[in-house]
């Protein structure tokens, strides 16, 4: 039985999130804690797993552009946070944004903050464009049937 945690919900949320979306949530924020690069934004290649059918044997479907980065938080007095950012494509700032939200949701003093601010507005996001993208596609749906000829 597969359970997801809530923090790979929330990196999950992130690395999917659009740029623009992503800066203008995290702008809205005002002043946050300053950080330091533990692992500047890079660029690199991860290799994409398929299943035949969903269900069968896995083989390597091919590889994609990753960015990651990992920050740590420097106003944390005893706790040293650590943030990780992995995402699809080459954006060094979606990378950076990525790590440090999740460095934050992992602190007492900005997690509830960041969920409600960051987050569930990225969900909402993401769900409505689901929504959307299901109904065009129903609009286009075609249903085929036979007619039965009547000779006689």
């Amino acid at each position: 039985m597969d359970t997801v945690t809530p923090r790979q919900t929330w990196m999950n949320t992130l690395a999917k999130a659009e740029l623009k979306q992503l800066e203008e949530l995290v702008n809205k924020l005002g002043t946050l804690p300053s950080y330091s690069f533990l692992r500047s934004p890079e660029i690199g290649l991860a290799m994409v797993r398929g299943r035949a059918g969903g269900t069968g044997e896995p083989f390597n479907l091919g590889e994609i552009t990753m960015t990651r980065c990992v920050v740590q938080l420097e106003s944390q007095a005893d706790e040293k946070i650590a943030g990780f950012g992995y995402v699809a494509g080459r954006s060094h700032r979606h990378a950076e944004l990525a790590a440090l939200c999740d460095a934050l949701l992992q602190s007492s003093q900005w997690g509830d903050r960041i969920q409600a601010e960051v987050i569930q507005p990225l969900q909402t996001i993401s769900r409505e464009q689901q929504e959307l993208k299901q109904r065009q596609t129903a609009a286009t749906k075609v249903n085929f049937f036979t007619m039965v000829r009547g000779e006689g």
